[in-house]
């Protein structure tokens, strides 16, 4: 089982999105997707948020909103390779200057082209409901198959 974690970071209608593209044999290569990562040891959901934060953007989040627990079921052929739980969150307070990024290029995309970019299936899903101005948190499982999503569910918490 992994943890991880995602942060939209929101400024002025825009979000903050990663390109990946730099680093060797990366799953994720050619798509989009916000920053983020692993949960190490004994860190918290938003710790690991700060942190990978910090280590992708150059950012210092300063207050973040929990939107979504997402489910990665494995069962044999998933692309991420494990049962993985994640938890997305929006920022809306940070501090700090965006640095380089070792893993793709950083790019400030408007909320209403964020779906048009090459993203996975499933980010496609719960990106706008993440993005939503509402207190709503939900419940996300996606099931991927061949690298293809399969199957899927959402519910309110």
């Amino acid at each position: 089982m992994k943890l991880g974690v995602l942060g939209y970071i929101e400024n002025n209608g825009k979000i903050l999105m990663l390109y990946r593209n730099k680093k060797k044999n990366d799953m994720h290569e050619g798509f989009w997707v916000a920053p983020g990562g692993h949960i190490e040891n004994n860190e918290t959901p938003y710790q690991a948020l700060k942190r990978e934060i910090k280590e992708e953007t150059g950012l210092n989040v300063k207050k973040a909103s929990l939107k979504a627990i997402l489910t990665f079921p494995e069962d044999g052929d998933s692309p991420f390779g494990d049962l993985w739980y994640g938890f997305i969150f929006i920022v809306k307070e940070y501090s700090g200057t965006i640095t380089d990024c070792e893993e793709g290029e950083l790019s400030w995309v408007d909320k209403s082209e964020i779906i048009n970019l090459p993203m996975w299936e499933g980010d496609k899903i719960f990106t706008p409901l993440v993005l939503e101005h509402s207190n709503q948190i939900y419940d996300i499982m996606l099931k991927y198959s061949n690298g293809k999503l399969v199957n899927h569910n959402i519910d309110k918490i």
